[in-house]
């Protein structure tokens, strides 16, 4: 399981704490998005949404962790684009509700709102609850097989209902789609092992600068 970090300006202090917290879960951690104390250019959620769906339609990691002050923001700003499916988890049981139920691919985490003393504490034990088990087992059990049809029909409605990936770089604000290629962790993990070679050859060819 590799997993890609993703913090904007607002929640960028609480990234080692996430980092240390996915270690602990046995769970490959890549930084991609802002980390404490870089002087950097600021991502917002409205960029670090994107940018988890460019990871993920690339197939650069199999999950995207991600957040802001209360999580909302990245929770919508992600959910814009195709192939992503994301869940605002709070706490632990949401995390394993999130796994075996909806066995999505991106979390948002609300990284200030509520996060107080052992805040680092409530993380560990979300991630522990989120890879406890093989997603999509289902719950209860006997409601198993009609939750993964419809997680194959929110599939399918989200294919129809997006333009793909090329299309929304291409037609995207300009300012937007320049900043997070700049944003050298990220184009570092653009430019690694994908599976859609398709995707990540347009980007390579439009968008990073060799």
């Amino acid at each position: 399981m590799k997993v890609a970090v993703i913090n904007e300006i607002s929640a960028k202090e609480k990234n080692p704490d996430i980092m240390n917290a996915l270690k602990k879960a046995g769970v490959t951690a890549v930084n991609a998005g802002m980390c404490s104390g870089e002087n950097a250019i600021e991502l917002t959620y409205i960029h670090t949404g994107l940018m988890a769906a460019i990871l993920l339609n690339l197939g650069a990691v199999d999950m995207t962790v991600g957040g802001c002050g209360t999580g909302e923001g990245f929770l919508i700003s992600s959910m814009q684009y195709p192939n992503v499916f994301c869940g605002l988890i709070s706490e632990p049981l949401d995390a394993w509700l999130f796994s075996q139920i909806n066995a999505g691919n991106c979390i948002s985490l609300a990284l200030n709102k509520g996060y107080g003393w052992a805040g680092n504490l409530t993380l560990e034990y979300i991630f522990e609850k989120l890879f406890k088990d093989v997603s999509g087992r289902g719950f209860p059990v006997e409601r198993s097989v009609s939750q993964a049809e419809s997680r194959e029909r929110l599939k399918n409605i989200s294919r129809i209902a997006h333009q793909s990936m090329e299309n929304i770089l291409s037609n995207i604000e300009k300012a937007l789609v320049e900043r997070i290629f700049t944003h050298q962790p990220f184009v570092e993990l653009v430019k690694g092992e994908c599976r859609n070679k398709e995707l990540q050859q347009y980007i390579l060819a439009n968008f990073v600068k060799v």
